[in-house]
């Protein structure tokens, strides 16, 4: 099995403002492109050899811009990583760009209706959590070699609760903290 870094993008002002972003490409802010320079210089502090890692990215601009700092802060040419759209953010459909107290306001019951079952609904035309599992964990099956990847949230809460064999309620409940990463080495996950 593979090593794994595993860094989510830093913050954009959409997700200081709580709105939902799934797969808009919405560019970081000043405090997630702080972020990814703290999350490249601690990844420099963990591992002896960035050249022997392959670097993977979503292709969204907010996950190519932290893997451009990330790579800078280790010492390497930014541009060196390849894209994977299978890295992507859950798909929100119809609920893009909208916080969950606007979503509230006007359309509650499709609001209730995820919330009463948030793993498998998709009530906002888009893609539900059971669906982004098959995606995360279809993608982790395919690493082959050591690898630092920039990706999203919910793709982190749907990995890690594959990982640790979590059920569908503790995995959409997981943090998906920014200014930190974790790393996966055989069936555990550490924080740095």
């Amino acid at each position: 099995m593979p090593l794994i870094y595993f860094i989510r993008h830093g913050q954009t002002d959409w997700n200081a403002e709580r709105r939902l972003q799934g797969q808009r490409d919405i560019p970081l802010n000043e405090t997630g492109r702080t972020q990814a320079a703290r999350n490249g210089r601690r990844l420099g502090q963990v591992i002896s050899d960035p050249a022997r890692f392959e670097f993977v990215a979503s292709p969204l601009s907010r996950t190519r811009e932290t893997m451009e700092i990330v790579r800078r802060e280790l010492g390497l040419e930014i541009h060196g990583f390849r894209m994977d759209p299978v890295l992507k953010e859950i798909n929100y459909g119809d609920w893009e760009g909208f916080t969950m107290d606007e979503l509230q306001d006007s359309d509650p019951d499709a609001v209730m209706t995820r919330a009463a079952d948030k793993w498998n609904s998709n009530v906002y035309g888009g893609e539900s959590y059971a669906m982004l599992a098959e995606r995360s964990r279809g993608w982790f099956q395919s690493v082959e070699r050591d690898s630092i990847i920039v990706s999203h949230g919910a793709f982190s809460r749907c990995l890690r609760g594959h990982i640790l064999g979590l059920g569908q309620d503790e995995t959409v409940d997981l943090d998906v903290p920014q200014d930190r990463f974790f790393s996966i080495e055989r069936d555990r996950i550490d924080w740095h």
